[in-house]
Order: C-alpha cells, then structure tokens, then sequence
C-alpha cells in the first residue's frame, strides 16, 4: 500500500507498506524532506511496525516521536504528516484527488430553505445518496442568522429586526451571528466525507477546506489570509467567517458566509453583539472591521462567483448538479418540522 501526504508550505511524505493481522509491517518512509542524522529515518519506520491499521493519525505521532532521539531533526514536516500518509496508505484518510465534487448554483430562497437544504446534502452523503458537494447560493430575504448555541435575546434586537423586515433563523453549527441580505452576501457549503479531514484537529480543517477559496480570492487580487479559529481576512479587513457541523459517521458541513457589500448601520440595529464589539467605536468602525469583496474588487457579485467556480474547477474535479425535487421536499419537510418552529429558534432564549 502507498499514502502521500504534502505538508502545507512544507514537503511530502511518502510511506510504502502491508498490513499483517490487522497492523502495519514492512514499512518504508520517504520523501523530498530533509532529515538529519540517516539514523533517524529507520527509527521513524522502526516506530510504525506492527501499530494497528485503526491507529489515528495522533497515535502515530506519538509512536514516532517517542522513538525519536533528542538530535534528530526533522525539516518539512512532522511525525503527525507521517500519520497522515500512513492513514491515506490504507484508505482511511483521502484527499481531494480521491473525489469528484458536485456543484450546485442555487438561485435565491427563503432563509429557513437555505438553512435546511445545509442538513439535506450533509445527511444525503452520509447516506451514501449524494457525494461532495459544493453549494453556492443566494439569500431570497434579509436575515440574522444566529449560531447553534447562541442567545437568541443576547444577539437579536427584535424591535429592530422586525422594523427592517428581517428573517431570523438559527443554523444547524456553532459560531457567531450574521447579517445578511440579498445581493449583498456569497455564501457557500462545502459536504465532504470525514476521511477528507482525518487527522486534522477541527481549528485546522477550518482552513483546509477553505485553501481552494484562498487561491480564489488572490486570483482575483485580494490578499487573503486565513485568521484563526475560523475567518478569512485582508490587511484592508475580514471578508468572511465559516462554521462547521459534524455528522455522527464523521460527515462535516462547512459553510461560508462572505460580505460582499454590506450596510453597516443596519447591521448594528439588528445585532446587538455587533454594538458590544464596537462599543464606542460607531460606525465607522464597522465599516473597518468588515472590507466587502465589493470594495476589493470592484466586480460585480455574479463575477466574483463566476471566479469561485472556475478556480475550485482548475484546483479540484467538479461537475455540475442541481437540487431536485426531492432534496427541495425534504428541505421543506425540514422548515415545517425544524428550521421555521419557535421551538427551534429559540432553543436558546
């Protein structure tokens, strides 16, 4: 068996193996790494012999860095990307050459349709009925849309939301607030398989699916970098933040949510943590806190997205799809029995 694993600015590492009764035998590293002294390299291999095939990528670090001496030194990578190669060896973790992406370009619909479909398409490739896909859509109304956990009081100004004829709707992830309207917005979803993660921590697959839109955006002339724990920002401000929801087989839902223009003094009558994380400051400070593509680019939203899909299509495989009837019953079936109920949206009051 053969597993590569390309180290993020770093170098790749290759692992040639069998597997003896369940645990891994025979086994070779490599790669255009650098190590020092010689000795090391069979220590290295020395430590994966005879672990189990189930071993995680955090247990064969372990294993190599206990049988690793005090002067070794290795360049380019880790033992944890020595895990990685390991588990892609053996067809637990994939990468990207290993699946081919469905896109879907959804015009606009209601706020709670958006969020439901979200749920469809995760629980579809958790099925097995559907495979990665790639969602990019339009929002039909305004809305504050509130993370998983979150305070509905301690994040909505409802006076203000109903006066601005706002949507409130709760997602089915963690993080904070947002306000979005139409026109204004790109947002995106990424359904992907759990091995496509394996190995990373939850900080660091924030990143890893959303590399291919970092190449986009410096495509299109934006400085993009990535901001831990999930955001997308510019030295001329944040342009986006992403979430993520994980399905019991390991299926994770990301999703983005970028600003394309925004109007910052209905923003802050509608949220309220907005007006705590800009205490004083007005809203001025709004406007620097988020930069809009808009501003960035000066290119029209449709072009910005047209330039998303052409640049994930050269980085990665991509056909395109659409939501049939029977994904949009079942989102429908989801708002009336979920993403619309008060018990829902409320569940934190």
């Amino acid at each position: 068996m053969h597993g590569e694993y390309k180290v993020p600015g770093g170098k790749l590492v290759t692992v040639d193996c069998a597997v003896v009764d369940g645990r891994f035998a025979r086994v070779r590293v490599g790669g255009d790494f650098f190590l020092e002294p010689d000795e090391a390299l069979g220590r290295i291999g020395g430590a994966l012999e005879g672990l189990p095939v189930t071993a995680r990528a955090g247990e064969i670090a372990a294993a190599v860095t206990a049988r690793l001496e005090p002067g070794d030194a290795l360049i380019g990578f880790a033992p944890r990307d020595v895990g990685f190669a390991l588990r892609r060896a053996v067809g637990a973790a994939t990468t990207w050459d290993d699946h081919v992406v469905e896109l879907i370009e959804d015009g606009p619909r209601d706020p709670y349709t958006q969020m439901a479909l979200d749920q469809v398409y995760a629980e579809a490739l958790s099925r097995g009925t559907r495979g990665p896909t790639l969602r990019l859509w339009e929002w039909g109304a305004s809305a504050v849309v509130i993370g998983s956990f979150q305070s509905l009081a301690n994040e909505v100004d409802a006076e203000g939301a109903a006066r601005h004829g706002v949507t409130v709707v709760r997602r089915v992830s963690g993080g904070g607030a947002m306000f979005v309207e139409p026109g204004n917005t790109i947002t995106y979803s990424l359904v992907v398989p759990g091995s496509l993660v394996d190995g990373l921590s939850f900080e660091e697959s924030y990143e890893f699916l959303d590399r291919w839109v970092l190449v986009a955006l410096g495509e299109l002339g934006v400085a993009a970098t990535y901001a831990p724990i999930n955001d997308i920002t510019s030295p001329a401000g944040k342009i986006a933040g992403a979430a993520q929801k994980r399905l019991a087989d390991g299926t994770v839902l990301h999703h983005v949510t970028m600003a394309y223009d925004i109007d910052a003094t209905k923003m802050l009558e509608v949220l309220r943590i907005g007006r705590e994380k800009l205490a004083g400051k007005g809203i001025a400070s709004a406007n620097k806190r988020v930069d809009p593509l808009r501003s960035q680019t000066q290119l029209a939203r449709a072009e910005i997205v047209a330039a998303f899909v052409a640049s994930f299509g050269r980085q990665h495989t991509l056909v395109r799809s659409r939501v049939t009837p029977e994904e949009a019953q079942a989102a429908q079936a989801l708002v009336a029995g979920k993403f619309a109920t008060p018990e829902w949206i409320s569940r934190v009051p």
